[in-house]
């Protein structure tokens, strides 16, 4: 599996957000937008992330940076977690992985002895003229935000 690099134009992807509305990439041209790829919407793992990424979205918003978070989740799903949650961004649905195979983030995992395809959970970090100013893979759930923030702030 090898996802784009630092330095490679993003894809201008158009998918449905949690209400059925086509959001697409060049939307937030001018912005800095974060799209950080999870697994399963309301799991564990990316519930964590989702609520460290909106408890620091004025932060994020601080830097001029938008927020999209994209799974395989069918559009249905997508609601339930932000009211769940409170989630205060975009969530995207890539039922077909066809994004997540533009940004290179589909592909094999292993999982309690098992093999299989699926969702990595990486984030890119898309400038404000649509290239990728930098890839986040090395992170904990819980830690996702300040990786990030801590990038955005110089340090």
């Amino acid at each position: 599996m090898e996802y784009l690099a630092a330095g490679n134009a993003a894809p201008n992807f158009s998918l449905l957000n949690q209400d059925g509305e086509t959001v697409t990439l060049s939307d937030f041209a001018g912005k800095k937008v974060l799209v950080y790829f999870y697994p399963k919407a309301m799991t564990p793992g990316c519930t964590t992330q989702a609520c460290a990424l909106r408890d620091s979205k004025a932060e994020f918003e601080g830097h001029n940076v938008e927020i999209l978070g994209v799974s395989i989740d069918a559009v249905k799903r997508l609601p339930k977690f932000i009211e769940r949650d409170n989630l205060n961004f975009t969530l995207l649905s890539d039922e077909d992985h066809a994004v997540a195979d533009q940004f290179g983030v589909w592909g094999e995992k292993k999982f309690m002895g098992k093999v299989y395809d699926g969702l990595h959970r990486i984030s890119f970090l898309i400038n404000e003229e649509g290239v990728v100013e930098k890839v986040f893979d090395k992170f904990k759930t819980k830690d996702h935000h300040e990786v990030v923030l801590r990038y955005l702030n110089g340090e």
